[in-house]
């Protein structure tokens, strides 16, 4: 039955659902000014709509994966697409900020799942030689939504209200699940089941907890300033609300450069590409420091912020899964999952962290806040490289740093 769908199309479904996904993340990010005249609140509390979401991502992930292991792939595709769904018409007719809250939540359950299932689906449908290239397909959904989801969201919270922003991705939710239930085989393998036990022997390995923290951290860092970068943009900066849309493509589509060239610099190396990669963001957001309140450098900090904020996610995937292959091999699928939990422990972290500077200090801080923790991803780094070099003198094919 398998024969019957074509991979291509296949893996174009899984980037439909892969662009509604990526677009619902951080939408809110281009919201805030509307979120908080709307419910009355300040820029900390609209904050939280990024940093619950991510919480949401955090637990999800792991637990779902747990309790959906041996469900059929393509049933579960459709249940992940239908939670997304129901979460994001509960927040677009959100009578309160709480349950705009509530709405986050459940979309976030069904994005942390998603995440796994997706790419192990990716992975199943090609040869074992295209899996990495089929993935990294899947993931162009995610890409294609930072340059086009989140703009395009926002322009429409602005021209028709926030609500028709989550109507929107709602829409694109819909079209996924259709694209997901014609195109996604009916009887594609159940992986290993995940057991608790994975989840204890991941965190107590002491390379892959580090690789965890580094993953957080250094990832988390952009978000200290990314969660309010439509604020600075309009406030410090001072760019209209309509000159920010068109700052988010163009920020999305250093996103997606700095993605590209992240992924073909980590293959090799990835542990060295990485701290090349966090360095050059540390670099960034302290210069963004000095420059935050011009016009034109500003502006040209954050776009370069924009190459290097995602350039480390492809190495950050690729090194967790080469480390659980050596040390963890049952629990190779658990080790991804708490992989994407440590993502957004990173953006709840520092959603979190910017939303209190933003209160207490004011927003030109947030960059000197989000140096520090990636700053704390670089030290890390350095016990990785450290930790690796007997693996290396003793195993060439061990994991390269």
């Amino acid at each position: 039955m398998t024969k019957q769908f074509n991979p291509s199309w296949t893996l174009l479904a899984l980037a439909i659902s892969a662009f509604a996904i990526g677009s619902t993340e951080f939408i809110s990010v281009g919201l805030m000014p509307l979120l908080v005249s709307s419910f009355h609140i300040n820029l900390a509390q609209a904050g939280l709509t990024v940093s619950i979401y991510a919480i949401g991502i955090m637990i999800g992930a792991p637990v779902m994966t747990l309790l959906t292991g041996r469900l059929n792939r393509h049933r579960l595709m459709m249940l992940i697409m239908i939670l997304f769904i129901i979460g994001n018409l509960l927040a677009a007719s959100a009578p309160t900020f709480g349950v705009l809250l509530a709405g986050r939540v459940v979309a976030a359950l069904a994005h942390g799942i998603f995440m796994t299932v997706a790419s192990v689906i990716a992975a199943d449908v090609v040869a074992p030689a295209k899996r990495a290239s089929a993935i990294a397909i899947m993931f162009t959904g995610l890409t294609v939504a930072t340059v086009t989801g989140v703009p395009l969201g926002t322009m429409i919270g602005q021209l028709g209200g926030w609500r028709w922003s989550f109507i929107f991705i709602s829409v694109i939710g819909v079209i996924g699940l259709l694209a997901d239930y014609w195109l996604i085989p009916r009887n594609l393998p159940l992986p290993s089941k995940a057991k608790v036990r994975g989840i204890i022997r991941v965190l107590t390995n002491p390379q892959l907890l580090f690789a965890l923290l580094v993953t957080a951290l250094g990832y988390g860092g952009t978000f200290v300033v990314y969660t309010y970068l439509s604020p600075l943009l309009e406030q410090q900066m001072h760019w209209s609300a309509s000159a920010v849309v068109l700052i988010l493509v163009v920020y999305g589509l250093m996103v997606a450069l700095g993605n590209t060239l992240g992924g073909r610099w980590a293959n090799a190396r990835p542990l060295i590409a990485l701290f090349k990669m966090f360095s050059g963001l540390l670099i960034t957001l302290l210069i963004l420091s000095v420059t935050g309140y011009s016009h034109w450098l500003g502006l040209l900090t954050v776009l370069l912020m924009g190459i290097f904020a995602f350039m480390n996610v492809p190495g950050l995937q690729l090194y967790i899964v080469q480390l659980a292959e050596q040390n963890t091999p049952h629990d190779i699928t658990m080790a991804s999952a708490l992989n994407i939990s440590a993502f957004n422990v990173g953006i709840a972290l520092g959603s979190g962290i910017g939303g209190q500077v933003t209160t207490n200090l004011g927003l030109g801080w947030t960059p000197i806040f989000g140096a520090i923790m990636v700053a704390v991803s670089l030290a890390l780094l350095l016990g990785l490289i450290w930790l690796a070099r007997p693996a290396k003198s003793t195993d060439r094919h061990c994991v390269q740093n």
